[in-house]
């Protein structure tokens, strides 16, 4: 549907505004997710986990994250049920199980709660990627990039919470949970559907298959998966990694923790690096950003964990460059696949994608503690350049193959 110069004029400052509650909705919302791994240390002392058992937490929210991606994926809910509403319930619902982390001490427990935790997150990240997409067309992998930056500062948080409360943990879980309540009501409240939101999917679980059987989505997703490979084993480990660099080093006096606010730092400039690769392929095309950002970040992940534990300023500022570019290029992912399918079944589609990408990271996070065990963090971290590898063959491939003249206005 195309707008008359009047109701573009009309809808600018609500499509800002909506970005700008979105955004901060998803940052909000997502503060669940890692919040056992800010926390990780405490869990180990007063739950007597070990650092195994903090892995499989972090799996099970991925899991669980692609358990409900493909519940909705399959039933196009994200597509017949108005996204707001399912980002909303969805966002509650997870903030309330993250609470369940601080009574139990059973593991078996606290693992079937993350996984449901994890369920309930996959209705806040793609829904809220689809009520971006209805408010842009023009611009969108900007505003996409926005909301990704907002989601990788919400998934980094509970390290911040974590750094400035080191010995009240419980304040890390209470904070993030409260912060996914407020993002249900900013959305439910103060968002509305977009000019360009296509409604009436009709159930169709065989759409599905046209991202493995059509050219531009298959060779997206493939890129997605590349990415994804290392992202997430990257966001999950990166505390863990610092924490063998920096030790129990702090700030200011002894309530500023270094490795939380390191890593922290590393989210923030992922933020802002999402952002920066929105106005990159905007204007130089979505499979050469995504290309430039899977080189830089591939290239961190060889590196950094072989520098020497002692060059402790060249580590952080390699662990600030490949915090940037890890997540610089999802965005341009989501939004490739946007252009490149039905506009009736975005929802479907972007849950889909992303699902299958979760279940991935589930491989590659189990796969770094087990490697760094036997090899150190070098090669632990170096498997996770696999990844990009393959990602930059297949955004290649897709440059070169006439689908790539719908990405963003035909610079691809």
């Amino acid at each position: 549907m195309e707008l008359t110069h009047d109701q573009a004029k009309r809808t600018a400052a609500e499509r800002r505004k909506t970005l700008a509650v979105v955004s901060i909705a998803t940052l909000f919302g997502l503060s669940v997710w890692f919040s056992t791994n800010a926390i990780g240390p405490a869990l180990e002392a007063e739950k007597g986990f070990s650092t195994s058992d903090l892995s499989w937490l972090t799996i099970a929210v991925q899991l669980g994250f692609v358990a409900g991606t493909l519940i909705i994926a399959v039933t196009n809910l994200a597509d017949l049920i108005n996204a707001r509403y399912v980002f909303g319930a969805s966002a509650a619902i997870a903030g309330l199980l993250n609470l369940g982390v601080i009574p139990l001490d059973d593991f078996g427990a606290i693992l079937a709660v993350r996984f449901a935790t994890g369920i309930f997150l996959a209705g806040v990240y793609p829904p809220g990627m689809k009520i971006i997409s209805g408010w842009f067309r023009s611009g969108r992998g900007i505003a996409l990039g926005i909301m990704i930056g907002a989601l990788t500062i919400g998934s980094g948080s509970p390290h911040l919470l974590r750094s400035g409360f080191v010995d009240k943990w419980e304040a890390t879980i209470i904070g993030s949970s409260i912060l996914a309540g407020v993002s249900a009501v900013l959305v439910v409240l103060l968002v509305r559907d977009g000019p360009y939101n296509v409604s009436g999917a009709r159930f169709n679980s065989r759409y599905l298959l046209r991202v493995f059987t059509e050219r531009g989505p298959r060779l997206t997703l493939f890129g997605y998966l590349g990415h994804m490979w290392e992202l997430y084993a990257m966001w999950a480990w990166i505390g863990v990694f610092l924490g063998t660099v920096y030790g129990a080093k702090t700030i200011i006096g002894t309530n500023f923790e270094l490795v939380s606010a390191l890593a922290f730092a590393a989210f923030v400039a992922g933020a802002i690096a999402s952002y920066a690769a929105g106005l990159m392929a905007e204007r130089w095309g979505r499979a050469y950003t995504t290309s430039l950002a899977m080189l830089i970040s591939g290239a961190s992940a060889l590196f950094v964990g072989f520098l020497p534990i002692d060059w402790e300023w060249a580590i952080a500022v390699l662990v600030l460059v490949w915090g940037a570019s890890v997540i610089a290029d999802s965005a341009q992912f989501s939004t490739s696949m946007t252009e490149l399918c039905k506009p009736e079944y975005v929802g479907t589609m972007l849950t889909f994608q992303t699902g299958l990408g979760f279940a991935l990271t589930a491989i590659s996070i189990r796969l770094v503690p087990i490697v760094e065990s036997n090899a150190g963090w070098g090669w632990a971290f170096a498997i996770l350049a696999i990844g990009p590898a393959l990602g930059i063959a297949a955004m290649m491939r897709l440059r070169a193959v006439p689908e790539s003249l719908n990405l963003a206005g035909g610079r691809r």
